[in-house]
């Protein structure tokens, strides 16, 4: 088993780890020769919410290379705290206050390497970053994030979760502006709903025995999602009548959701170019953020949210 890459865009990793660890602190990493997935599946988090992501290799990486007898695939276990602290180190611009950031302060380091090691017997995920120190002297920093590599049988196991076809899709406003208004409702509700319809109306509401808000956004836009991402979960002979038969364009479906859990999502607000919102009325919401814009995205974080019950709903 090898592995070793360069990584060419450490910001962007930085960031989308990131958004992970303020959901799960471990995830399951999975690598193949054309991608990267990073999963965050435990029952446990709140309010259910789990995430997929899938990164193309060429948008990560350079000098990419993988062997096993797993079909040329990885899948290992590790902290996200651990890798997210690794990859601070090699980028001055993740955090000011790290060590990398005083020992290369101006510029992120000219070269990153991960690889597959082991130290002492155990697996670790090794980063080996080199630049250039305030006196012009070639410096190099070290990390090691302590991994469990996952048995073939294991990883064949990993499925996203099964919902039914979407009823609506559309477009969402900046995250960082819809959180602003998320977390000034969190003090005043637990359940939050979301509402859309096909004309491109969303609305953001909360219904307690003491406050009644909603926020509302007009013209957001409703894409076409492709038969693929509309089929992904459940193969259906029928996905291309479903493209045809849209529903009632002012027809508003709903999903309520922990607030806690869509505070989660919200920090993927440091990767999103553009993030589309797929109701399934009353079952669940599916959130699609994409690295880049969608025509050309590098890669996209699939969020599921599955809905609560209120009764003051």
């Amino acid at each position: 088993m090898r592995f070793r890459a360069t990584i060419e865009n450490a910001p962007i990793f930085y960031r989308l780890i990131q958004a992970v660890e303020k959901l799960q602190k471990k995830c399951i990493m999975k690598f193949t020769e054309t991608e990267m997935h990073v999963i965050c599946n435990d029952d446990a988090n709140e309010g259910g919410i789990q995430v997929w992501s899938v990164v193309k290799v060429d948008t990560m990486f350079t000098s990419y290379r993988i062997q096993s007898n797993a079909n040329n695939a990885i899948t290992l276990t590790l902290s996200t705290e651990a890798l997210l602290s690794a990859l601070r180190s090699s980028s001055s611009s993740a955090s000011s206050s790290s060590v990398a950031a005083a020992i290369i302060p101006s510029y992120d380091a000219d070269e990153v390497v991960m690889k597959l090691a082991k130290k002492n017997e155990q697996a670790v995920l090794s980063f080996e970053m080199y630049g250039m120190s305030r006196s012009g002297r070639r410096v190099r920093v070290a990390h090691d994030v302590r991994i469990d590599v996952m048995r073939p049988a294991e990883s064949d196991k990993l499925h996203e979760p099964r919902c039914p076809d979407p009823e609506v899709h559309v477009l969402l406003p900046p995250l960082l502006k819809i959180r602003t208004i998320v977390e000034r409702l969190r003090p005043l509700s637990d359940v939050l709903a979301l509402r859309a319809n096909n004309s491109g109306i969303l609305q953001l509401s909360i219904n307690t025995d003491t406050v009644k808000l909603e926020t509302q956004w007009v013209k957001c836009g409703n894409p076409s999602m492709a038969k693929h991402e509309i089929a992904q979960n459940d193969e259906n002979d029928d996905a291309e009548d479903i493209l045809l038969n849209k529903p009632d364009p002012d027809k508003m479906f709903c999903v309520l959701v922990s607030i806690r859990s869509f505070l989660k999502f919200l920090s993927s607000h440091v990767v999103s170019a553009t993030t589309i919102l797929c109701l399934c009325h009353n079952h669940c919401a599916i959130l699609y953020v994409y690295i880049g814009e969608i025509a050309d995205a590098g890669g996209v974080l699939t969020y599921y949210i599955p809905t609560v019950i209120d009764g003051d709903e």
